[in-house]
């Protein structure tokens, strides 16, 4: 599966932004796809993932309440509606696909876009 992410840019503390991963090729079997994000000095870490038959979603603790995944089957998309952004929030935004069930785990993640930029200031 080829993954594209788009979205990102520059926004203000306490702003939104939605995040967009496109995903072509063979999705038949797709288990799940994750939004990871890795900020400079720091390593990767679990955004949230969301399963793509059945929709079910996970969130780390650090974006509960204010990150929402969602997906769109038709189009092959995942979305990540990101609210309420703070500093912290600054990375580098990935998606993957995985087609294990095990979707916790950034190791299982065989497919990976090419990140997107995310820049939230004070």
């Amino acid at each position: 599966v080829q993954l594209q992410a788009s979205g990102g840019g520059l926004v203000q503390t306490g702003g939104s932004l939605r995040l967009s991963c496109a995903a072509r090729g063979h999705t038949r079997n797709l288990y799940a796809v994750g939004w990871f994000r890795q900020a400079p000095g720091k390593e990767r870490e679990i955004v949230g993932t969301i399963t793509w038959m059945r929709g079910r979603t996970y969130y780390a603790d650090s974006v509960k309440g204010r990150f929402t995944i969602s997906r769109d089957n038709a189009k092959n998309t995942v979305y990540l509606q990101m609210n309420s952004l703070k500093p912290e929030d600054t990375a580098v935004y990935y998606c993957a696909a995985t087609d294990s069930d095990n979707y916790y785990s950034a190791e299982m993640y065989a497919d990976w876009g090419q990140g997107t930029q995310v820049t939230v200031s004070s």
